[in-house]
């Protein structure tokens, strides 16, 4: 790069100029051009200039928010001025009285550029330009800080709301489990003379009843679990040979009698020879049991949802869960996956926002891929994809 005159370095000028250049070819004849109308105009009037590859420092760049180079930044005295472009040479000799006139008033005042430090010396170009990098230092610190407040407290908001809705809804299938346990309790403790009403179907049926509310409980709390560990948090698996068949049969079962409240009607579509899969069985029970119950939320009564799944290549497994509910609007399709999303309409239903990504975790931990399907108001189907035991 050219030298510059000692004209153009002069610290105590009341006129303190900034050039930014980069590297490129072809910007070394228009430095040229540049340097040799600045060496003509400090003839007349000593400023203070120092040149700035723009490379070195995109702070810089930043900060005075260029957008070309070369870069002509008036930065003494007040207010900033900045010249850019192709004309830049043009537009100095149109700016050049007015910024010369403007170093001159505040030379008179005192009012210089350089500020004196406190040992008595004055401060250089490169001075400013270390206190300007330390001030971008400091705005970026404060925005980091900013930005890891607010995810602490939306954090922690969430968590409230988590820990708030979490005792609200752990009331009814602690109800439920109690009146069950209390009913067996009152039959059982009667005395010989007489006999309980229970007949061994009643029996059967409230101890399945109680244990599918204690498996919903399990539910909520593990899920409530993982949501407080955030995104973050590593899945522990613990995958295994499984019939995938047979654990949907029996999360259908569990789910009976919430199917059974709304009169829904449930087809289940498994082909006979469909190979086994390699998977921690818990993680996938919480899977297709938080889809089998949004689609039991989110139908109608005496609607239809449907279980399906389908050898879909030598290496994976799909299993789909269908409904006729209201559908997902094509622009929040990928946007339900997101962790603590919820739909508009869902707003003022119970839920956390946390079943559908816990759901995208699980799944791709055991690298496959979970999608929707939904075309308006014609319902929604499910899909993900599970790894074949090889």
């Amino acid at each position: 790069m050219e030298a510059l005159p000692s004209s153009l370095s002069n610290p105590t000028s009341s006129l303190q100029l900034l050039l930014f250049v980069d590297k490129r070819p072809s910007s070394t004849e228009k430095l040229r051009q540049i340097l040799s109308r600045l060496r003509e105009l400090g003839s007349a009037f000593q400023f203070g200039l120092q040149v700035i590859d723009v490379g070195e420092r995109p702070d810089l760049v930043e900060h005075f928010k260029l957008v070309a180079t070369p870069a002509l930044v008036k930065i003494h005295p007040e207010p900033l001025h900045t010249l850019a472009g192709s004309d830049l040479i043009a537009q100095l000799n149109r700016t050049w009285t007015q910024w010369q006139q403007a170093a001159e008033d505040k030379g008179k005042t005192g009012a210089i550029a350089p500020t004196a430090n406190t040992n008595g010396s004055v401060a250089s170009p490169d001075s400013s330009i270390a206190h300007l990098s330390e001030v971008n230092q400091l705005s970026d610190e404060i925005f980091r800080l900013n930005q890891d407040k607010q995810a602490l407290q939306e954090q922690l908001q969430f968590k409230e709301r988590l820990i708030a809705m979490l005792a609200h809804d752990l009331r009814n299938p602690l109800t439920a489990v109690s009146i069950a346990l209390e009913t067996l309790e009152f039959a059982l403790g009667r005395p010989s003379d007489r006999p309980s009403r229970l007949t061994p179907e009643t029996t059967a049926q409230l101890l399945r009843h109680a244990r599918t509310q204690a498996k919903a409980l399990d539910r909520m709390i593990t899920d409530a679990l993982q949501a407080a560990r955030g995104s973050t948090g590593k899945l522990q698996l613990q995958p295994q040979k499984l019939s995938i068949s047979s654990l949907c049969h029996e999360v259908v079962s569990d789910l009976q009698n919430r199917f059974a409240s709304k009169s829904q009607h449930i087809t289940i579509d498994i082909p006979n020879d469909l190979p086994m899969v390699y998977v921690d069985p818990e993680r996938i029970r919480q899977v297709i049991t938080n889809l089998l119950d949004n689609a039991c939320k989110y139908t109608p009564d005496q609607g239809m949802i449907a279980v399906s799944i389908l050898h879909r290549t030598t290496q994976k497994i799909q299993v789909s869960i269908c409904d006729n509910g209201p559908g997902i609007p094509d622009e929040d399709k990928e946007l339900i996956f997101e962790d603590r999303f919820r739909l508009e309409r869902d707003e003022a239903k119970d839920g956390y926002g946390i079943g559908l990504a816990l759901c995208q975790r699980i799944v791709r931990a055991h690298f496959g891929r979970i999608w929707v399907d939904s075309s308006g108001q014609q319902g929604s189907c499910f899909h993900f994809t599970l790894p074949v035991y090889q």
